[in-house]
């Protein structure tokens, strides 16, 4: 089933997420609903809370990337309660978008390398390296964990010239070829 994404504004979107147990209700359910929707987005990746869940839950593919990133290529999964041990390596701007921010796209810097563990879809434990572009998707659905969107991470001046189109995601004033969820009205 598509879901609806929630946009910027909506206030889940800053909010830390929980951790979910093994016996999350329709937990597989959920996964492939979360693949489908973000397929259809046309998106890499997507956190729970863009679907307006407060868990610790990511699907990522990265495989729209791999003709120009190899490492992209068979990069598919299921990150429940993932955290990261450490990132290093060097800083490196890319161009970002988010599916809760559409028609947005800005080059944000993140570190290279990302070590992190996290339990499978099975609720495997795993521990895992990622690189390059994997560690860059990784990280900014991460964020989405903590309560952060790509914007958070520009300057306050480049925030500042964002702020109108930002605004208009805010109040729903965005075009888009997916089901987004309405913002709620403002008192």
């Amino acid at each position: 089933m598509i879901l609806p994404i929630v946009g910027y504004g909506n206030p889940i979107l800053r909010k830390i997420t929980q951790p979910i147990t093994k016996d999350y209700p329709q937990l597989s359910e959920l996964i492939d609903n979360m693949f489908e929707t973000m397929y259809n987005a046309r998106g890499v990746g997507l956190a729970a809370p863009q679907i307006d869940l407060s868990i610790s839950l990511i699907v990522i593919d990265a495989h729209p990337f791999a003709e120009s990133y190899p490492e992209a290529e068979g990069f598919n999964r299921v990150f429940i309660n993932p955290e990261v041990v450490e990132e290093f390596g060097e800083m490196w701007l890319f161009e970002e978008g988010c599916l809760s921010l559409p028609e947005l796209h800005e080059e944000v810097s993140r570190h290279s390398n990302v070590l992190v563990q996290y339990y499978d879809k099975d609720f495997n434990p795993k521990e895992e390296l990622l690189t390059g572009v994997r560690a860059r998707i990784f990280q900014h659905e991460f964020d989405h964990l903590q309560g952060k969107v790509f914007v958070d991470r520009l300057s306050s001046i480049r925030k500042t010239l964002l702020k109108r189109k930002l605004n208009d995601i805010s109040n729903g004033r965005v075009s888009t070829s997916y089901r987004m969820k309405k913002p709620s009205i403002k008192k």
